[in-house]
């Protein structure tokens, strides 16, 4: 898809930011124990979509927030997903062998390894919350920060709708079902990315917060349907991880209960939604609604 040229700079410059953040927040390889802390890096650093610090720095700036107040919050969440792809990626759960276009961390490295190394990326998701000098809020609000993050990632969250993911593999499921498994295991960190955008802006209790919040489960959804769309009909080399692999492990996606078709127009009604909770925002959110629109149209 082509890009609006102002909302490309925007991506950009998130991307900089939350890489220089993530690379001054994870050890360096040459600290002890080496190998632990060069998978942790490999893991997290280097060509991701980072849809999650960009939603994060478009919320905060949607309740005028600066980049600097923004960028542990951005990072925090980056964190959290990059252990949770490591996870993922296990022989134990979806046992892909590609990532990002290279091997995955336990292919790169071995098992006990990316399990610690996603194991400390999400312990250093928390610390990074709590030190960050530059995140200017009260200590209740970076308390209701780190809570966030923790329900987001854990058994009512991403974790949790991990489990349920596993439990629908090979069996037939209702729309409902599998809608309620990625508004926890795609849909709570997309969530969080906002509320911790609006916390690190101190507008924790802004009276748009909810319209806001009801945007991000809209395209936290929808960005599961462009998933599975992609797993269908993407490339690998484009997508960087194994196309068809959702089907040959029989997992239930959207394609196959509603049809490529279906799944479209749904992803797209969806985005629509997510573009009306946010229609009393001025032009400050105009990257909140780029991003709705990108998330259905990108190609990987």
């Amino acid at each position: 898809m082509t890009l609006d040229p102002a909302f490309q700079v925007f991506l950009g410059d998130c991307r900089t930011r939350v890489e220089r953040a993530l690379d001054r927040w994870l050890p360096p390889e040459t600290t002890q124990p080496g190998i632990l802390h060069s998978a942790m890096r490999y893991a997290t650093l280097g060509d991701g979509k980072r849809v999650r610090p960009v939603l994060v720095y478009a919320a905060g700036q949607a309740l005028g927030a600066g980049p600097d107040r923004l960028d542990a919050a951005a990072c925090a969440v980056e964190l959290i997903h990059a252990y949770s792809l490591v996870h993922d990626d296990l022989p134990a759960m979806d046992d892909d062998d590609l990532r990002r276009g290279r091997p995955t961390c336990h292919k790169a490295y071995d098992e006990a390894t990316a399990i610690l190394a996603g194991d400390a990326l999400q312990t250093l998701a928390f610390r990074v919350l709590c030190e960050d000098d530059n995140l200017c809020i009260d200590r209740i609000d970076r308390l209701r920060m780190i809570a966030e993050l923790a329900q987001a990632s854990g058994s009512r969250g991403m974790a949790g709708g991990q489990a349920l993911d596993m439990q629908a593999t090979g069996r037939e499921i209702e729309l409902a079902e599998l809608e309620n498994l990625h508004i926890h295991k795609t849909g709570a960190l997309i969530l969080a990315s906002v509320r911790l955008g609006a916390l690190a802006a101190g507008a924790g209790r802004d009276e748009r917060l909810p319209g806001l919040e009801r945007y991000a489960k809209c395209i936290g959804l929808a960005f599961q349907v462009r998933d599975d769309i992609l797993d269908v009909e993407g490339e690998t080399e484009v997508l960087g991880k194994t196309r068809g692999k959702d089907v040959a492990a029989a997992k239930a996606t959207y394609p196959a209960l509603l049809g490529l078709d279906g799944a479209r127009e749904m992803a797209q009604r969806l985005v629509d939604q997510a573009l009306e909770n946010i229609a009393r925002f001025d032009d400050a959110a105009d990257p909140l609604r780029q991003l709705a629109r990108y998330i259905i149209g990108r190609g990987r």
